[in-house]
Formats: structure tokens, sequence, C-alpha cells
């Protein structure tokens, strides 16, 4: 196996992708909270060897929507589910999300070095931010930030954590049992942080990460989340319909990189597909259509008028989208809704159509065909400077994965553009990442020097 190589992630929402996955008749109402059949999901990917499995997250239940009781909203909380995962796989990366709005910069990278210690460095942080009135509410505030002030908190949560992991220096762990001595405190460091935002002294209380750093992860599309991403990021998880789009995104943000010190091999760029595959073009139509019949009307309606931030309840279902406000006045996912706009008014969907477009893939790019035609959709992505790799979105598990597993991974395999079997244990060796060196630990050098 040679060239360039292919990075796939699993994305893990239970029973599936699609917004009626739970009333596929293959779902099951103990599995969306059954340790045992996530693991074999796990174990599933494992197989695939996807270098990683990634999990959203959320810190509201949408109890306020209109569709609450029509959608699977129970799920569980990333740290504790990847932490039971991490016993039970070995090879596989083990990404959760994470709000840099809603949380504290020490929380955060003591329980990511811990999995990263824990499962001997396959963690990986999605650094999201948090909007939404609901969301806020659970945490003693009364309205959401603006889309700016979340991004300024996250640039500096971020440096925060990557200060903290860098807290205990490699070797400062002595465990000199005839000295007396455990550690050296010279290589653990205060990072005496006063900024903006966050007030955080240090150190941690946790030895460095096996990875240095866990791997970090960021998913908005946003001007403001693609400076982010390339600051901070290794990999972004993204959302195009069109390879043009995907290009122009992907130019975009390795284009950014230089002004931080930054190479663009250290970012993978890797946007969401949502396969629906079948043994023929006819049997992968039928899945999707058996699909969007079992879409409650007001679930999808609800679903749309989420992902734009518009009450749609009150127009015609099979008319077009109401006039919607310029993208600066959104102060929710301003990519996302820029993308379903364009979809809407690229190919001039009803707003029955656009979800039903929008109810499986979120926004994401929905494949269709045999694994042939799967392999070739992101072959082509993949060779022409719109993709490192993918986020695999499963309309339905275990379906789904299984799909993707027995049958489109065998035909990137033999095209020699995924690997065959894991060459490393870590997370970055498999995303062919380097290892960052402790900035105390750089410090110590220069001075030396």
């Amino acid at each position: 196996m040679t060239g360039k190589q292919m990075k796939l992630g699993a994305f893990f929402m239970l029973p599936g992708h699609h917004v009626a996955a739970w009333r596929h008749p293959e779902a099951q109402a103990d599995q969306v909270l059954n340790f045992e059949f996530i693991k074999q999901q796990a174990l599933t990917a494992e197989r695939g060897k996807f270098d990683m499995l990634f999990l959203a997250d959320g810190v509201a239940a949408g109890a306020t929507s209109s569709s609450f009781e029509q959608h699977a909203s129970a799920y569980f909380e990333p740290f504790t589910l990847l932490s039971g995962l991490a016993t039970v796989t070995k090879n596989i990366g083990l990404v959760g999300t994470v709000s840099t709005t809603f949380n504290e910069p020490f929380n955060v990278a003591r329980k990511f070095a811990s999995l990263d210690h824990l499962s001997n460095g396959r963690a990986g942080w999605n650094v999201v931010t948090s909007s939404g009135k609901e969301a806020a509410q659970n945490f003693g505030q009364q309205d959401e930030l603006l889309h700016e002030k979340r991004y300024e908190r996250a640039h500096e949560f971020v440096d925060v954590v990557t200060k903290l992991w860098d807290s205990w220096e490699d070797d400062a762990i002595v465990y000199n049992k005839e000295s007396g001595q455990y550690a050296d405190a010279t290589k653990v460091h205060a990072i005496n942080h006063e900024g903006e935002w966050l007030s955080v002294a240090g150190p941690l209380n946790i030895a460095r990460p096996v990875q240095g750093h866990p791997v970090v992860v960021q998913a908005g599309s946003s001007d403001a989340g693609k400076e982010l991403a390339a600051r901070t990021a290794e990999v972004v998880f993204t959302a195009w319909q069109t390879i043009e789009e995907a290009q122009a995104f992907y130019s975009d943000v390795k284009g950014r990189m230089a002004k931080y010190g930054r190479n663009p091999d250290e970012l993978k760029i890797m946007p969401g597909v949502y396969p629906i595959i079948g043994q023929t073009e006819k049997e992968a139509q039928e899945k999707r259509q058996q699909l969007l019949d079992l879409i409650p009307e007001s679930v999808g309606v609800s679903r749309l008028s989420q992902q734009l931030g518009i009450d749609l309840s009150g127009y015609p279902v099979d008319g077009p989208l109401p006039e919607l406000p310029d993208v600066s006045q959104i102060n929710g996912n301003k990519s996302r809704f820029q993308l379903v706009k364009d979809l809407a008014d690229r190919d001039g969907l009803s707003i029955r159509q656009l979800y039903q477009h929008i109810a499986g893939a979120r926004g994401h790019r929905e494949i269709i065909g045999t694994p042939e035609q799967i392999a070739d959709q992101l072959q082509e992505w993949f060779e022409n400077g719109a993709a490192d790799g993918f986020n695999v979105m499963p309309p339905v598990f275990p379906e789904g994965l299984n799909d993707f597993v027995d049958y489109v991974i065998p035909e990137l395999q033999k095209r020699g553009i995924f690997r065959e079997e894991y060459t490393g244990t870590t997370l970055r060796e498999h995303l062919e990442l380097q290892r960052p060196i402790s900035q105390f630990a750089k410090k110590a050098i220069a001075v030396e020097s």
C-alpha cells in the first residue's frame, strides 16, 4: 500500500443519523442506551480499520421543540461512554464533543488527559461552541452568547487546555523509590493564565497525555470557525454538497495556516458523508425511500426550522422557503444556515423536499448507490483537493455501518487508498500527525541553547 491514504471516522449517532431511524424495522428501543450494542458497533468500526469513532453531543434536551416527542433525544454523555469503549477496543481513536461555552478548561483538560491514558493514546476532542437559550438556561444563564463572543472564548479556552496538557513535561515523573522522589518539580509548571474570559493557575493533576495533546477536532465552518481551525485544529469535520464548495473550503482553511506557523499537512479535513448502500442502485433508492416515508411532517418542519433558526410551521410545506435573513443576522450555526439556504436556492426545493434532504444527512452530503459507486464518489473528492477523508454517518445502526465496513471499505482497499491494517497504536499515528513537544520543554531548550 503506497501513496496518500484516506482517513475515515465513524460518526456514532444512535439509532442512526436519519431523523426517523428509530422507526426503522431494524431499530430497537433497547439499542440507544445499551452499552453492549454500542460496543459491538465500535468493534465493527475497528474491524473496518476506521481511524476513529466520533460522538456528537449537546447540552440541552430540546424539550421545547414541537417535535420533541417524535425524535430520539436520549444519549450518553461522551466521556462516560468513551471511557467504557476504551476498555473493549484496541486501535480505533475515540473522539468526543465538548463545548467551550459551558465548561471550564481545567475539567476538560483533565478528563481528556485521563481518557488518553486509559486508551493508550487514542483520545480526541471535538471543540464546539454552544448556542440556544435552552442550553444557556441549563448553566445559570438567561440567554446565549453572541456568535463572535462564543468564538473569542473558544480560542482562549483551547489555548488554556493545551497549556494544561503541557504543564507536566514528559519526564516529570521520576518514581525513584531509593531517593524518595516521585516527581521533578522543575518539570511541573503552573500556567498562571489570566485572560479576557478565563483565569486558571494550573498545573494539571495528571501526567502529560500519551499523545502529548489528544487530537483537537473542530466542526465549525463559519469564518470564525475556519480561523479557529487554522490556528488550533488537527481535524476539521465540515459539511458541503458539491466538490467545488468542498475544494474552496479546503483551500481556504489550509491557506490560513501559514500565518500561525503551521503546515497544511498538520490539518486533516474530513467532510461528513451519509451513505445509502445497495447491491444495486434500485436497492439503494428503495432504502432511501423507506426512510423518507418514516418522517412525520411535523418532525421534518421542526428540524428544518432548527437548522435555519426560523419557525417554518406556518408556511405551506409544499411551497418554497420564505425570504430568509442575511447570514450576518444569524446567531446560531452560521455555516449550516448558509449551506441549507444555498441548497434551497440552487435546487429550487420546497420546504418538504428540503427537510427530506436534511433529515438524514443534516446538511452533509448524501451519497447513494452500489459499493463501487460510493467508493467512486469518495475517491473523487479525496484525490481532487476536496477532502483528506470523511466522517461516515450511517443512516441506521447496525445496518448502515455493517454495509460500509463489509462492502465499501474493501473497495477502497482494493484501490490502494485505505489501510488494510493499523500500522500505529495512537490516534495521532493513524492520522499521520506529529506528537507535539511541550511548550514548557521548548522554552527550556531555547534557554539552554
